[in-house]
């Protein structure tokens, strides 16, 4: 029997592999590595010493602007943005025990984004410090929508999929034909949003979006026995003292509180939250606590990765991570439909 590593605790208690541990290592390792390739790639091409020097010396350092104001505050917000995405689909993906499940396909993402193509187009005289609250408020009322359409003495997971499926389309229209009547100027900035960029990404934006992890994040290592238990069926959950329909419904807000933040600051970057899991389940144990932190930090690299291909293959062009990201994800949404067939 391979070794175990346990934690018990008032709150929460799991177990995981060792062998896991040192795959998560690597893992970690991997994601410290494109941190600081990023930093040291784009219109400048600095050297790691230099980088570290900019970190630890900013003041004095000749590269200081470049990578304490320009780089890393655009490159932090990848990573959560990542992070936040992945989790949310993660968790998606262990409430409906479906593999096709995240939040750009079932309506989470779609409402934010109708929300904030709302804003663009109707209320952007109040000032774009208002965007992130319309996104996150578009995302909860999709979500709301969803619960509610696919409530029917209860709630499975194949009419929740289902229903988000159809909830996903309304909002595609609705966002679609507040773009074809807006002017041409509100358009583009509504493409460019919906594509998804952390492009001009400072430190108020990190500050910002930071507080949601401190909520989240600890929700979701509570939650993770349950999460387990939820897994193994509706009826043996029922058996092991699990309350299916509330746990449901505070794993579709803990979703929404994941994703809605990710996509008000960074725009609607696509299929994040179905690749990441995917990969974090083929190489550690799918206890949801070590998929946990693989999962955010795949997730974490899959957008830094894509942000750097976007600010360094088309120079001077900035091009939108979500481009990139939208270009791995969709031939792996077709692979996994392909697998799913009947």
């Amino acid at each position: 029997m391979a070794k175990q590593w346990v934690v018990r605790g008032r709150w929460c208690s799991f177990s995981v592999p060792v062998a896991s541990l040192w795959m998560l290592a690597l893992i970690t390792a991997v994601t410290l590595l494109v941190l600081l390739g990023s930093l040291m790639l784009g219109d400048s091409l600095l050297s790691p010493q230099a980088v570290i020097e900019a970190l630890l010396a900013p003041a004095s350092s000749e590269y200081g602007f470049v990578v304490e104001t320009l780089r890393l505050p655009r490159i932090l917000m990848a990573a959560m943005v990542g992070a936040a995405l992945a989790l949310s689909g993660l968790v998606l993906q262990s409430m409906i025990r479906n593999p096709l499940a995240s939040p750009d396909i079932i309506g989470i993402t779609s409402g934010a984004s109708a929300a904030a193509v709302l804003f663009l187009s109707l209320f952007a005289g109040l000032g774009i410090v208002w965007l992130p609250l319309f996104a996150i408020a578009g995302a909860l009322l999709a979500a709301l929508a969803i619960y509610v359409l696919a409530w029917r003495g209860g709630v499975t997971p194949m009419r929740l999929i289902l229903v988000g499926i159809g909830v996903s389309a309304a909002m595609g229209a609705v966002t679609t034909l507040l773009i074809a009547v807006s002017s041409t100027a509100t358009s583009i900035t509504a493409y460019i949003w919906l594509t998804g960029s952390v492009y001009g990404a400072d430190w108020q934006d990190v500050q910002a979006l930071a507080p949601w992890w401190l909520l989240t994040l600890p929700l979701c290592i509570f939650l993770a026995r349950r999460i387990n238990a939820q897994e193994l069926g509706d009826q043996l959950a029922t058996g092991l003292g699990v309350s299916v329909q509330p746990l449901r419904l505070t794993l579709l807000g803990l979703s929404v509180l994941l994703a809605a933040p990710a996509v008000a600051y960074a725009g609607a970057v696509g299929f994040v939250g179905l690749i990441a899991p995917h990969i974090a389940r083929r190489l550690v144990t799918r206890s949801f606590a070590m998929l946990l932190p693989a999962t955010a930090m795949i997730g974490a690299c899959l957008v830094m990765l894509a942000d750097l291909m976007g600010r360094t293959l088309f120079q001077p062009l900035d091009i939108p991570a979500g481009v990139f990201v939208s270009a791995i994800g969709a031939p792996f949404f077709i692979y996994l439909l392909y697998r799913q067939r009947f």
